[in-house]
């Protein structure tokens, strides 16, 4: 019997919905520099499908992995968690 494959989640904030149903996600994380030591601030981008458009700018979402949507979209958006104020 196959187990269930848990899905990767991450949250980050949206940096942009110019796209139809799609939005740009910085995902922030910090890892220690191999010599120095020091925390290094990474952050990685992700398209995302927004079904309804609902996302804007400056919002803190959660998104989820999924099948491949597009040549790039990989990521679906589950939630907003806070709406964020668009410049």
């Amino acid at each position: 019997m196959e187990a269930e494959r848990k899905r990767k989640i991450k949250t980050g904030r949206v940096v942009s919905n110019k796209m139809d149903k799609t939005v740009v996600v910085a995902v922030e994380s910090y890892r220690p520099h191999p010599l120095y030591k020091r925390q290094v601030r990474r952050i990685k981008k992700f398209k995302a499908h927004d079904e309804q458009n609902a996302c804007r700018v400056g919002d803190v979402v959660r998104i989820e992995e999924t099948r491949p949507l597009s040549k790039e979209k990989r990521w679906r958006v589950m939630e907003i968690l806070v709406k964020g104020e668009s410049a």
